[in-house]
């Protein structure tokens, strides 16, 4: 991956596949990324980035809007976390056999975890929680949705993928963000869906979105909820 810059815009340049366009995107963390043709150099990258700047500019301001109200946590008591689509309080507790249990309908957390490691380890122990949890659900996902895309899916990781919330590999490896399981579970069925459907397609062309459509013809509906509330699955 290289960083370049075309006079004021700065991106990712992500190794070229057999494509026949380049796909850019504005990515979780507001970085933009761009997958061109292999056949194309880094200055012609350059020129179709540059072409596109008002497209670039348009939703670079929309992403701003969207995480200008990006939640920031408090690792006290009553404080609200997501799961599966829910809130749950938080609740420090002295004494339980695992640093976080979701019981009772509250997220709790031992206190002593946040006493020794401060929010570092209180996010450690949430990140493990839904590490475990998504293995499990993700996994269950991927089993009923493979056969109705038609695909023989790869090895499953749940784990930290930074800005992307899922990654389909050339082998048929699948790797989801932690993250996605503070969405509803119609959300998580979107993202699995749609990495799924990378095995037949590569891009997100129209070819792709009409895979995607066949499994899922309200995936626009979902899509459109990752783009606006994704910045509301944070620590």
């Amino acid at each position: 991956m290289q960083i370049r810059h075309i006079k004021d815009i700065e991106y990712r340049l992500l190794p070229g596949t057999p494509r026949q366009t380049t796909d850019i995107v504005i990515e979780r963390d507001g970085c933009i990324t761009v997958r061109p043709p292999a056949r194309m150099t880094p200055e012609q990258v350059d020129e179709t980035v540059f072409s596109r700047r008002l497209w670039i500019y348009r939703n670079l301001a929309e992403w701003r809007d969207l995480n200008a109200t990006r939640v920031v946590r408090e690792w006290v008591n009553g404080e609200s976390f997501l799961y599966l689509g829910s809130a749950y309080r938080l609740l420090l507790v002295a004494e339980q056999d695992e640093p976080l249990k979701l019981k009772d309908g509250r997220f709790c957390l031992l206190r002593s975890v946040v006493d020794a490691g401060g929010k570092a380890a209180a996010q450690d122990a949430v990140r493990d929680f839904y590490i475990g949890r998504g293995r499990v659900r993700l996994a269950q996902r991927v089993k009923h949705y493979a056969p109705r895309v038609g695909v023989q899916p790869g090895a499953i990781q749940v784990k930290e993928l930074g800005y992307r919330w899922a990654s389909s590999l050339v082998g048929g490896g699948l790797h989801f963000h932690w993250k996605c399981l503070m969405a509803p579970a119609k959300i998580i069925d979107y993202i699995v869906v749609h990495e799924l459907s990378h095995a037949h397609q590569r891009d997100h062309t129209d070819l792709f979105w009409n895979e995607v459509d066949k499994v899922m013809p309200d995936y626009r509906e979902r899509k459109e909820w990752l783009r606006q509330r994704g910045a509301e699955m944070e620590l």
